[in-house]
């Protein structure tokens, strides 16, 4: 499916959020076809029976794990990446032996339609249903009994999806979002440093859960940081973004007009324009942000960069420690000091130095949030973990009856032969 209809996928993206098919099959359908491709070969591997050692007092016997379907997956979609985040899980789901309901995102509608003809004529529709519509659609499949459940979008809509979960006692894993920040010291280039973080923050026009949210410029790196950033923003979308065809648009009115309100904040160091008949909003950074400022309460989850300045690392990290966790955590430093407490005094999904966004695509690492930004993680084996049940089994023979010695009545020598093969 991905090989032959990647190119009308591509255009339902562009139509949708405006991504250049370059972008569209690098972040989409080219990294779900590599999912796919590392998850058929090392299927048998993973689904192997596992042996587990057998304690002596319970031989002869033998014990295993054994892995098996969860039954049926709801796996609904977000608009931002609804290519990529609807099919990696449902690949998995699959990949396990379940059956599944997707549920694309209504705000992407192009790619919903496009998805929902296209995994009906290539996938066994008695295994996959698409169910297509908005919230009050979603809401009726929350309200049925599922076996899992996998949600991709913001803490909001996850908090509503974990209430429903509840009600059947339905484990779910929730792949929501945050503030990741990106903490820049002085000892790096900072010029290779800003062309990432502007890479990692403006694709798909900033709508991208896993970009950097706000910067933390450290001991007076903020005035040649944003003369770096404003070179590469240059550099990557020419000086009229807006004629840009590799830069994207604000998937709808409603998320246009609150971004929009935030860039009348701090500084403009670059960007600023707009227009809401084309939801097109400039790659924009801002400078003397304060912590207080609205574009700080939460996630911006567009293509707005604020850079907050801070005297030391101990004052960044108690910046972070303050709010939640994040899904990842960035850092451009060259100091392995500053790697260890990073790592040993901050919690987040993941962390990444020196390469922001980089991490998602290591497919033996696990990709999920912690706390706020998210439950359960997924890619590659961690997939497996997620869409099955491991289940404990143990086979031990009638003859000879080893077990004797824990039946009634006890003696002294049955207590003792006991204690000696426990412990």
């Amino acid at each position: 499916m991905l090989k032959e209809a990647g190119e009308e996928l591509a255009e339902a993206l562009r139509a949708d959020l405006g991504k250049a098919a370059p972008e569209s099959f690098l972040s989409e359908i080219d990294f779900v076809t590599a999912e796919v491709r590392r998850m058929r070969g090392r299927l048998r591997s993973w689904f192997r029976p596992e042996r587990v050692r057998t304690p002596p007092h319970l031989q002869p016997a033998k014990s295993y794990l054994l892995r098996e379907p969860l039954g049926l997956v709801l796996v609904i979609g977000p608009f931002n990446y609804p290519v990529q985040l609807t099919l990696v899980p449902l690949a998995g789901a699959l990949a396990c032996g379940n059956a599944a309901i997707v549920k694309p995102s209504e705000s992407s509608p192009r790619t919903s339609a496009t998805l929902a003809r296209l995994l009906g004529q290539y996938l066994d529709p008695e295994a996959v249903a698409v169910v297509e519509g908005g919230p009050e659609t979603t809401s009726s499949l929350l309200a049925e009994r599922m076996d899992h459940i996998f949600f991709t979008g913001s803490a909001r809509v996850g908090r509503i999806v974990a209430k429903a979960a509840a009600e059947h006692l339905t484990p779910v894993t929730l792949e929501l979002g945050g503030k990741s920040p990106v903490i820049v010291e002085r000892d790096v280039d900072l010029a290779v440093a800003a062309r990432r973080i502007t890479w990692a923050k403006f694709m798909n026009a900033g709508q991208t859960c896993l970009a950097p949210d706000y910067v933390i410029a450290l001991d007076g790196v903020g005035p040649d940081l944003e003369r770096h950033l404003a070179e590469a923003v240059r550099e990557m979308y020419g000086h009229s973004p807006a004629d840009s065809p590799d830069y994207g648009r604000i998937v709808d009115e409603r998320s246009f007009d609150r971004l929009s309100a935030y860039l009348s904040e701090g500084r403009l160091v670059c960007g600023g324009g707009y227009n809401r008949e084309t939801r097109y909003i400039a790659p924009t950074v801002l400078a003397d942000v304060d912590a207080g400022d609205a574009v700080m309460a939460e996630e911006v989850f567009g293509p707005v960069l604020p850079i907050l300045t801070m005297a030391t690392l101990d004052e960044a990290i108690a910046h972070v420690n303050a709010g939640e966790q994040p899904l990842a955590l960035y850092a451009f430093t060259n100091s392995e000091a500053t790697r260890r407490r990073l790592l040993t005094r901050t919690s987040s999904g993941a962390i990444g130095f020196n390469a922001p966004m980089a991490h998602i695509d290591v497919p033996g690492l696990p990709f999920g949030g912690v706390g706020a930004s998210g439950i359960g993680a997924y890619h590659g084996k961690w997939s497996i973990e997620t869409f099955s049940h491991t289940k404990a089994v143990f086979d031990k023979p009638l003859a000879p009856d080893t077990m004797q010695v824990v039946y009634p009545p006890f003696t002294s020598m049955k207590e003792k032969i006991m204690r000696r093969l426990r412990y």
